[in-house]
């Protein structure tokens, strides 16, 4: 059985730092794209980060890049999410989420629905 643990989140500043982290297990031996999505309230679930675990290939949402800084530890099956200069509009409940790697994790990434994996969330809110 596959799950996906995310912990990390808390209620900051704006300005301020997180680092959120999730931990795999049950996920067997292979590549994955595994990485971060988010949910304000009202809002639909948008991509934020994903890497490939074998590799360095990183995606970012255009609303993080240059302030959220995705990594892993690939033989823990852990991945991070650095989130520096926090807004606002950052506040959300943050997903991690994994699936198999078939070719290349660009592909679609920021759909919510390519994703087998799921965690039950860490609440992030940042206040101004």
């Amino acid at each position: 059985q596959v799950q996906l643990v995310e912990s990390g989140g808390n209620s900051v500043q704006a300005g301020g730092s997180l680092r959120l982290s999730c931990a795999a297990s049950g996920l067997t031996y292979g590549s994955y794209c595994m990485g971060w999505f988010r949910q304000a309230p009202g809002k639909e679930r948008e991509g934020v980060a994903i890497r490939y675990t074998r590799g360095d290939s990183t995606y970012y949402a255009d609303s993080v890049q240059g302030r959220f800084t995705i990594s892993g530890d690939n033989a823990k099956m852990t991945v991070y999410l650095q989130m520096n200069s926090l807004k606002p509009e950052d506040t959300a409940m943050y997903y991690c989420a994994a699936r198999t790697f078939s070719g290349s994790c660009a592909y679609e990434w920021r759909l919510p629905k390519r994703y087998d994996y799921w965690g039950q969330g860490t609440q992030v809110t940042v206040s101004s």
